[in-house]
């Protein structure tokens, strides 16, 4: 009887051991099944997507370099059917089960698994006002970029503007420009309000507080760190600023004649203050007079083991009327067919706005290309913002303008300490309105029905400390190109200043082994690029915006290092 108790005892036993093995072979098949749906999911995606995706941007980038209405409409369809596809409840659906269900953990899978949730979700709504809203963005887009302002009954460009703003001495030609450049706000403020309006409506019902939360938490970022991080460099920056901003204003008065208490927005050399007046008396765009841009460009970055010939070659920089003047730099087909839209003059800020672009470019031309569709782009737009930003500040080196651009070692001893202070300057300046920038649009989300006009000149007194112009109530912060063809992203161009510090460090202290500067040692030096590729560009997505600056650098996003570069020397 014994025996057949521990017999009995046995088999019960062995039965549940099976049992358990059996649900463990279950879980295991619930894991091929749940991955081998997510692998089709991703190669239908892919079969759907990649050949309207091609197309939209082939033709969002042929509408802003011609100004053809017909190439917007285009686009606008495109986009439309693109966002049909996103705005799929039935795929959406599955990628939220395979996201819960927490057992797809092959790296790249995973990550391929949070954009397409991203790209997914804010397509959730209403398909008509999902229409709507493609729609009137591009109708917005088209308003701003076709525009061009009257002065004395000749069409004037953004570029004129700035030449005049720039060059000239006379008080009353300033102002004329200056306000002339400020028209297009009334073109499209009100669409403006009514597409915030629309956006919000379209991020409440997916449960977010406004369309610029939903956006920053979309791209991977926290509205309380980003609110930290702008707060901190408040702090940092306007101690130095408000010296610095005296400087400005002191050599303004005095070239101007006027007190300081005189000087309006037209006298600052910019028609945002974005960039810091040339007071140090150097003209930076003499160096520049009659020089090949295209080519001084393609030698520089084919000698830093960066060929980006290919890409300057298919790139627009004809000045023609009804293109887009804003420059910008698009990924055509993530294959290698990457294009610039942009504008040659001969001078310093072209020289910086091309730098810029052809560093944004070099980093999407050198993505792997094994790497997955989806996985083919940078991790978010600030770490390819922030390749940019710094190559963008060679135009004013003195070691880059005597190696590249062939000035004398004399000229350049000369202008050492003047380019460095002009620099800084340049970064404080810049910073001081983009927190103009990220605080107006933050604000603008939360309510788009307060005083616009009120708002953008009391962050302007605030931050940058302007004086507004008497009895002015116009939409002027409508006139800011981000705000109408890349909303929500400004903020991105700070913290691109902040990466690119953080990585300039690494490659002086980690590839040059402190023997010389980045400023000196970054030309025709491959060691440079091959970090860049093997390190910034090369895994594209596969990492996130985190983990991608750590794995470069070391450590992880931090302001320190633009603190050490740029506030500390004060």
């Amino acid at each position: 009887m014994i025996k057949i108790f521990k017999l009995t005892k046995l088999i019960v036993f062995l039965a549940s051991i099976g049992f358990i093995l059996l649900l463990q072979s279950c879980a295991e098949t619930e894991i091929e099944k749940i991955n081998r749906e997510f692998k089709e999911f991703i190669t239908d995606y892919e079969n759907k997507v990649i050949p309207l995706q091609e197309k939209y941007k082939l033709a969002d980038y042929n509408a802003a370099i011609t100004g053809n209405i017909e190439e917007y409409n285009t686009a606008t369809e495109l986009k439309i059917m693109i966002s049909k596809i996103y705005s799929n409840k039935e795929n959406f659906n599955q990628l939220k089960r395979f996201k819960e269900s927490n057992l797809i953990t092959d790296e790249l899978l995973v990550q391929q698994l949070n954009i397409l949730y991203n790209l997914y979700l804010p397509n959730q709504i209403d398909e008509k006002l999902l229409s709507e809203l493609i729609t009137l963005d591009n109708e917005i887009k088209h308003k701003f970029s076709t525009y061009r302002p009257v002065i004395n009954e000749k069409d004037v460009s953004v570029e004129d503007i700035e030449s005049v703003l720039r060059t000239s001495n006379k008080t009353e030609e300033l102002k004329k420009y200056w306000e002339a450049s400020k028209e297009v706000g009334k073109l499209v403020s009100d669409d403006l309000i009514k597409i915030v309006k629309m956006r919000n409506k379209a991020a409440k019902a997916l449960g977010f507080k406004n369309y610029y939360e939903m956006e920053l938490i979309i791209n991977g970022q926290s509205p309380e760190e980003i609110d930290n991080i702008f707060d901190e460099l408040d702090i940092l920056t306007r101690g130095p600023y408000i010296e610095l901003k005296d400087e400005i204003d002191q050599y303004l008065a005095k070239k101007f004649k006027i007190s300081v208490e005189e000087l309006k927005p037209w006298h600052y050399q910019n028609r945002f203050f974005q960039k810091a007046p040339l007071i140090y008396d150097t003209d930076f765009d003499k160096y520049y007079k009659n020089k090949d841009f295209i080519k001084l460009v393609k030698t520089y970055f084919k000698g830093i083991g960066l060929d980006i010939s290919d890409v300057l070659d298919k790139s627009d920089f004809s000045n023609k009327p009804g293109k887009q003047e804003l420059a910008f730099t698009t990924d055509i087909d993530r294959k290698g067919d990457i294009r610039i839209s942009g504008h040659i003059k001969n001078n310093m800020t072209i020289m910086t706005t091309l730098l810029y672009e052809a560093g944004f470019s070099s980093y999407l031309k050198y993505i792997d290309n094994d790497l997955p569709y989806l996985l083919h782009q940078p991790p978010q737009f600030t770490a390819n913002d922030a390749v940019a930003t710094l190559f963008s500040g060679f135009s004013i080196n003195p070691g880059w303008l005597e190696k590249v651009v062939g000035i004398s070692k004399a000229e350049k001893d000369k202008i050492i300490e003047i380019s460095f202070k002009q620099l800084r300057l340049e970064k404080f300046v810049f910073s001081r309105f983009a927190q103009v920038m990220y605080r107006f649009e933050k604000e603008f989300y939360e309510d788009p029905d307060q005083d616009l006009n009120l708002l953008w000149w009391q962050l302007v007194s605030n931050f940058q400390m302007l004086n507004k112009p008497a009895d002015r109530n116009e939409p002027d912060w409508a006139t800011k190109t981000h705000i109408t063809t890349m909303p929500c992203s400004y903020h991105n161009y700070l913290l691109g200043e902040l990466i690119a510090s953080q990585i300039h460090t690494y490659i002086n202290e980690e590839i040059l082994d402190n023997d010389g500067s980045c400023e000196t040692k970054c030309i025709d030096n491959p060691k440079v690029g091959e970090f860049m590729i093997e390190k910034l560009f090369k895994t594209g997505a596969k990492y996130n915006m985190q983990d991608w600056i750590k794995n470069a650098t070391g450590d992880k996003l931090s302001p320190d290092y633009f603190t050490k570069q740029y506030i500390k020397f004060q």
